[in-house]
Order: C-alpha cells, then structure tokens, then sequence
C-alpha cells in the first residue's frame, strides 16, 4: 500500500475528530499528575499532614462560586470542554549560573536612568497573569486562569480596561476562563471584557506622580499600601505587595525603577537566586522570599532593573483545596 494510502486508511480508522477540544495536547490536571506518578514510581508513601489552611484567595480574580462545582465537575469528566489546566510548574533558576547582588543591580539601574532616551513614568499597565483559583470540597481540582491586562488611566481617575483570555505558553489553544456560570473554554485571544470606568469606580490610582528618590519612593508605597494607616513598611512580603499594587496603576520609568531597586537592594530577607527565564521568555534575575506559606520569587531585568515578573507559590500541602508545596498560586508578567 502506497505510504499516502496508508495514511487515509489510519485517518478512516481514528474515530476522535480532529477538532475535539478534549484531546488536545495539555498539561495533565493534578490528579492524573499523581496517578501517574504512582504508576511510574514504587509504592506510594502516606501523604503529609497538611498545614493550617492556606488562604483561600484567588490573586485579582474573584473567588470561585459554589456553582462551580457541578460545571468544573463536567469539565474534568470531558463533557466536551478542555480539562481544566493544572497549577504550572514554579519557574527554577538555572542552574550553576551566578546571582547578581541587588545592590549591584542598582548601580545598574541608576546608570540606565541616566541614559538618553531613558524609559519615563506612565499611568496605566499591560500584564499577563496566571491565577489559582481554588476551593474547598473532594475532588475539586484548582485551575489556573490565563489572563492579559491592558488598564489605561486618564488624570481625572477614570480609565480603560481590556481583558482577553490568552495564555502565551500555548500559543492558538483553547484557554480555561471564569464566568458566572463557572470555568468554560474559550479560544486563544477571545476578549472577555472592554470597558471604561469612571472617576467614582473602584480605588482610583493616587494623582500625585511617584517620587523617584528611595526614600520618598518607599514613603509613598507605604501610603499606595495603606491610604487610611500609612504607616512605614515593615518586612520584605508588605514590600513585595505595595510593588505589585504600584504596578496595577503605574508602568515606572528608568528613574523610578532606579530608586525601587535601590529600596529593594536595603531589604533583608530578599535573597538572589541566579538568572531565570520567565513565562514570557524573557531571561531576568531571581530574588526569593519565603514567609507565611508562600514563595514570592521577584524577577528583575538584569541590565536595568525592571520588574519582569512576580511569582507566588505555596509551600504547604493543604488537603481542603488540592493545594500542594510547589503549586503557583499567582503569577504576573509585567511589560511595557
């Protein structure tokens, strides 16, 4: 038989359509992950206690609802919808490559501020972020919603949002979102909302322009963090949150992102980690947190010291919402 016959006669004997979403290349949910690993593996050993339970938060999605559980039930029965995607895998520094200090990264940073053609400040952000969203009850599976940002604020304290649903590790598959009704699947780049706001919607970013001196930076974190109590920032992990919220209201420029590396550079307990590829294929530097169950995992552009990315992963094993050590709970990919 001719190798172009062969070929039709395999295709008339598949019975699975070309375009079935379930059968799709994907990462494996978290429960086939362990089934497979017994299978390939000795004897499973008993399973840790977990911690006090983690948080049940989902980072700048809103929590799963009680409906979710018939939908996400269906989905990962393969009712015709791609399998919800599993939490991925925590980002790893390379390994044998060498840490850059912070303070070295400064100096850095301060350089490029000086620059012509230095990056300015502007109002508005573009980020990708994956978030866990997890709940309690047997069987039900956390999911990981893919999503790309673009916020524009106007100086009145209105602004634009654009939310589309795409996942740049898997360019052109079908993509897990929320909705009322529970997870669904949605093709790559579908829009899930375009709106603009006005000035009363929501916490509007602060009118007055961040400094760019450190000390004055970190004053003003301080009260982006905590308007009605803004008291001086205590500990790396209350840094590394008023960062992620100055980042939802503001791209910084090179002076800006001087004096942020510079207020990072002063901070105990952020510890280098060597180079690293992020989620967008971007090669940066890793600095390490760990406090309260979590790993935040800061990546900086090496050159310049811009904030890349901001990885949270959990380090505790809690049995009530599937949640293991090592899976990422959030993740954001900042870009200009």
């Amino acid at each position: 038989m001719a190798h172009d016959d062969e070929l039709a006669a395999l295709r008339g004997a598949d019975p699975v359509p070309v375009d079935d979403v379930r059968f799709r290349d994907r990462a494996l949910p978290a429960h086939a992950e362990r089934q497979l690993n017994l299978l390939l593996h000795s004897a499973p050993t008993a399973r840790p206690r977990p911690a006090r339970q983690v948080r049940r938060l989902v980072w700048g999605i809103e929590m799963v609802s009680l409906a979710v559980a018939a939908a996400l039930a269906l989905v990962l029965a393969g009712s015709g919808s791609a399998p919800a995607a599993a939490a991925p895998h925590p980002l790893t520094p390379r390994s044998g490559s060498t840490p850059l200090p912070l303070d070295r990264l400064a100096d850095r940073a301060a350089v490029a501020a000086s620059a012509d053609g230095a990056a300015r400040l502007r109002r508005g952000t573009h980020v990708q972020t994956w978030s866990l969203a997890v709940k309690s009850g047997a069987g039900a599976a956390p999911i990981t919603l893919p999503e790309e940002r673009v916020t524009h604020w106007r100086p009145d304290g209105s602004h634009t949002e654009l939310v589309v649903a795409t996942d740049p590790r898997h360019p052109g598959k079908p993509v897990i979102a929320d909705s009322a009704a529970g997870p669904r699947t949605v093709r790559d780049g579908k829009v899930l909302s375009d709106r603009a706001y006005p000035p009363s919607f929501g916490t509007a970013p602060p009118r007055s322009r961040p400094p760019h001196t450190p000390g004055a930076l970190r004053t003003y974190l301080a009260e982006l963090s905590r308007p009605s109590d803004p008291a001086p920032l205590t500990g790396t992990g209350e840094l590394l949150d008023a960062v992620a919220m100055f980042l939802r209201y503001w791209t910084p420029g090179a002076r800006e992102t001087a004096a942020l590396t510079r207020i990072l550079a002063g901070t105990e307990g952020l510890r280098p980690a060597g180079a690293v590829t992020d989620r967008l294929g971007r090669v940066g530097q890793a600095y390490v947190h760990e406090s309260g169950g979590l790993r935040r995992m800061l990546i900086l552009d090496p050159a310049r010291g811009t904030v890349l990315g901001l990885e949270e992963t959990v380090t505790r094993n809690d049995r009530t919402y599937e949640v293991e050590a090592g899976d990422v709970m959030s993740y954001s990919a900042w870009m200009r």
